[in-house]
Order: structure tokens, then sequence, then C-alpha cells
């Protein structure tokens, strides 16, 4: 352990540079406007594994974005190891909101702020700092895949493993996307929620009238998609939809306080639902309304809405199926209507949720990994958000042990404004990667 701790201490200064000019590069998949950013960003990873002489290749399926192949061979009875991250990034919101500008990496206390500096930026650099960390000695076969479309719901990932299935085929596959527990403790993300996105409109007349004339026996549209929107949840908060599974989640404490800190829940407001925090957090569907079109306050006139529009985001529980959650909240929707106004539902982004059985050499191999790297011993935790793609991993390589770790922490605010990368924890990150890597290479 002592030869690969100073190994990484002696690479990070590089590896940290290498991240700073990633997180310069403005690869956000969702601006189409960035398209050449993200080209921009592939290559510059692919150059980076390059240089560690790796066999690279940029690809893509159809429209979709660049990603990058980088391949070393397995030294003989040595398995291969699959190591992924994506390259694209969020929007960055409002910049004046920001602290320092999102991409120009900025160092403040423990961390470094940018966006991509952690989700995932962080993820490439690691798997930097795992290989560099090892030179030309590598004690197992590494594959590294990186995406450049994951912020966008990954939507041609699966012809990308259909088609380099034999490129990117593993006996361990390390997913760099999540997070640990907390500063200081590491965990394995053994459960994610899936995503349905719905798009619900209500109408109620065909056109606008004046609301003094009209008002009292005419609804109007906005007061229609509120009492709609207000049927998802009963009054305690749970989620009110038929049809829809969950679950418990592992017997982990996750304390009220530290919830409302970690969140910035006002002090006055109630927690929502019942049961454990990490049960509502983690293996329970839940409901939040994203957004509503209507006619903003500044511009409201005196008149009756006639049509308002909402995007409601429903997480999956592990265990249920995505497209059936979706056909229930579509069901819930538009049989909930209220005074007989027209509801109009439109599915949006799918996931599916996961849950894996972290048992067996790969897994224990990480806890060691994890344990040696932060001294303390890691738990096996869920994560509310969303990787559909896990779903299609366990589906094209169903053999292969499914590693979901992350440079994140509770203060990370990925997608966020000031998202930052907690340095000392991203050194541990680098440290339990290549212990990994060694630990799968002597048990094999």
């Amino acid at each position: 352990m002592s030869d690969l701790s100073a190994a990484i201490d002696r690479v990070l200064p590089s590896v940290r540079a290498d991240l700073e000019d990633l997180i310069r590069i403005p690869s956000v998949s969702y601006e189409a406007a960035r398209a050449g950013d993200v080209q921009r960003s592939a290559e510059a990873t692919a150059a980076l594994f390059e240089a560690e002489g790796f066999a690279v290749q940029i690809v893509r399926a159809g429209e979709g974005a660049p990603a990058v192949i980088a391949k070393k061979p397995a030294p003989a009875g040595k398995p291969t190891v699959l190591l992924y991250a994506h390259h694209d990034v969020q929007p960055t919101g409002p910049v004046d909101q920001w602290t320092s500008d999102p991409f120009e990496p900025t160092e403040r206390g423990d961390r470094l702020y940018g966006r991509g500096a952690a989700d995932d930026k962080a993820g490439i650099a690691a798997h930097l700092a795992a290989v560099r960390a090892f030179g030309n000695d590598l004690p197992v076969g590494v594959t590294v895949f990186v995406e450049g479309e994951e912020e966008i719901g990954s939507p041609t990932l699966l012809q990308l493993l259909d088609e380099y299935s034999a490129d990117l085929a593993a006996d361990a596959i390390v997913i760099a996307d999540s997070g640990n527990w907390d500063v200081g403790h590491p965990a394995l993300t053994v459960s994610l929620r899936g995503l349905v996105e719905s798009y619900v409109e209500v109408r109620t007349l065909d056109h606008a009238v004046h609301s003094g004339l009209f008002g009292g026996p005419i609804p109007d549209a906005l007061s229609a998609l509120c009492r709609l929107l207000a049927t998802l949840h009963d009054d305690k908060g749970d989620v009110a939809v038929d049809g829809l599974h969950a679950s418990r989640a592992a017997d982990v404490v996750y304390p009220e306080d530290r919830l409302r800190a970690e969140s910035s829940v006002l002090d006055s407001v109630r927690l929502t639902g019942s049961g454990s925090l990490v049960d509502r957090l983690w293996t329970r569907p839940a409901i939040a309304v994203l957004g509503i079109d209507a006619p903003a306050v500044a511009e409201a006139s005196n008149t009756l809405v006639p049509v308002a529009r909402a995007k409601v985001s429903l997480r999956v529980a592990p265990g249920d199926d995505a497209f059936k959650a979706s056909a229930a909240l579509k069901e819930h929707l538009e049989s909930n209507a209220p005074w007989g106004a027209q509801v109009t539902v439109t599915e949006g982004e799918v996931g599916q949720p996961c849950s894996i059985n972290a048992r067996g050499g790969g897994y224990e191999a990480a806890r060691s990994a994890f344990q040696t790297a932060w001294g303390v011993e890691p738990i096996d935790m869920g994560m509310g958000g969303s990787i559909p793609f896990i779903a299609e991993f366990q589906r094209v390589f169903p053999a292969a042990a499914i590693l979901v770790t992350g440079v994140e922490d509770p203060d990370t605010r990925a997608h966020g404004v000031d998202e930052g990368l907690h340095l000392a924890e991203f050194r541990k990150v680098c440290l339990a990667e290549a212990l990994l890597l060694q630990n799968l290479a002597d048990n094999a």
C-alpha cells in the first residue's frame, strides 16, 4: 500500500493539472452550440490516455456525441477492468450566481470549483491517476470508456454498447459517477432509482377571456393544473399514485439534522413522507414538479388562463419498471382531471432503476481498497438519483461485477451553482482505485 500511496502522491500534481484543463472546456452536451466543445473534450480525453500508451479511438453511434475507448491488454492470466466516466457536463445555470467563473477551475478552502470539477471530469482524472500510478506495469488489463452524452440521458449509449461490446467486455466495471456517504466515509452504491419525466397540459378554455366577466363559474387552467398536481401526494407528502413499487433500504441511519443541512431546507419546513429517511431517499418513489408554463407574473393580464403546462419528475424505486411507472403516472393524471378539464400527458425521458447484488470477489476487492484508502469500513448505500445506463451495462455484460463508485460528497453540488471537488477526498478516491486494480490482480 505504501508504494501505491507514494505513487499517487507523485502523479497527483500532473493529474490535477490535466483535470483543470478538462474543466476549461465547456463540454455542455445539452446545448447544440457546444457540440464543438464536446468534440474538443473527447479529443483532450483521448490524448491523455494515448500518452499513457493506450490504444485509443473516438467513437460515436449515429448522430450521438463522441465517446472515448482506450485499451491496454491484460497480463497473462489477469482480468480486464472497464473504467467508465463521462466528459460532458451540465449547463451552468445563472453564471452570475457562481462565486467564480464556472469554466475556470478555482481552489477555495478544501475544494476545487468549476463545472465538471466533480461530475464527472474528476472521474476521468481518477482513472488517469490510477493508471499513471502504475506506469507501464498495470497489474490488470484496463479499458477506459468515457461517454459524451450522459448529462442528456445517454441516448445512444445502448447502441455504443452493442456495437463495441467486444472492445468493452470486461470482468469488472468501475462506474465512477456516484458519490460517497460523507467526507471521510466511502461507499459502494448498490441501488439507484429510475427516472420518468412527464409533461402534463391542462386546458379549460379555447382562448383567454376576461376574469371579471367570466370568473366564478369558468375555471382557469392554471388553477386546474394546481389542483391536479396537488393530487400527486397525500397529506403526509407520500406519493399518492397507485401501482408504484416501494421497498426497504439498508439499515443505515441518516440523521435529520444532517439531511436538513445538506439539502438547505428551511427550518420551518417539515420533511415530507413517512418511513426512514433512507427509505424515502433511496427505495421509495418520489415526485417533484420541476417547472410550469403559464403567464409570468409581470406579464399577467386580467384574463382567465386557457392552458397551462407542467413538467413532472418521478423517481422510480429499485425493483419497479420505469415504463410501468410511467403508465401509472399518466393514468393518475388523466383520471384526476379537475372540473372536467382536458388533460394531455406526454412522456419524456424514461430510465430504469437498478439494484446490484454486491457480493463476490470483485466487490470484496473494492471494499478492501476503500478500507485501506480511507481507514474506515465502507458502507453499501443507495442513491436517490438516477444513472439509467447501469441497467444497460447489466444487460450487456451480465457476468461482470459492476462497481458504482464516485468522487462526490454531500456538498459537491453537482448540477448546481458552485460545483466543487473535495481535494483531500479526491486523493483517497485515486488511491482506492489503484488499490482496487491491484486487489483484482492479486485475487485472479
